[in-house]
């Protein structure tokens, strides 16, 4: 049985290497190698994990299967309107895909959202990421699309909202 538990700095490079192991086979195909690379680098630094879990400016989860982590999601009340919450990350490793852990830690993350008062849960997704269908099942729904700087690169992305 997987289990879910919060990250801790202890867990910063545990993040990092799940990132980079997810990403690489997830974003190949979307985004240059360049950008890829640049993007793991920016999103995914020891100190930007750090200060995220420090400053309780995300919520980081870890999903474990058999002891091992396997998926993580990190979640946080948006910063302009804190009666809505965003979901910014969540990755499963490509082995693990299909075996339901990515909606065990939607799940998951809606509980929290509730337990906070809040019933409003939003993320971003690539407009080119296949798993668009997959929020989808689970209740999201595109309420509009945004271009996102990031370095040189933009990020081409949806955002979906799911009422709690």
């Amino acid at each position: 049985m997987p289990l879910i538990r919060i990250a801790t700095v202890e867990d910063v490079e545990t993040i990092r290497q799940l990132a980079d192991a997810i990403w690489r086979p997830s974003y190949g195909p979307i985004l240059s190698q360049e950008q890829l690379n640049f993007m793991l680098a920016e999103i995914y630094s020891t100190g930007k994990i750090t200060s995220q879990i420090i400053n309780a400016e995300q919520i980081y989860l870890l999903l474990m299967e058999n002891g091992a982590p396997v998926a993580f999601a990190a979640y946080s009340p948006r910063e302009e309107n804190a009666d809505i919450y965003k979901l910014h990350k969540l990755y499963c490793l490509p082995s693990t895909q299909g075996k339901g852990y990515g909606k065990l830690l939607v799940d998951k993350v809606c509980t929290d959202v509730l337990a906070a008062g809040k019933n409003v849960l939003e993320l971003n997704v690539n407009r080119y990421n296949p798993s668009k269908h997959f929020y989808e099942k689970l209740g999201f729904a595109v309420i509009y699309q945004e271009d996102i700087p990031i370095g040189p690169y933009w990020m081409n992305d949806y955002v979906m909202r799911k009422l709690l």
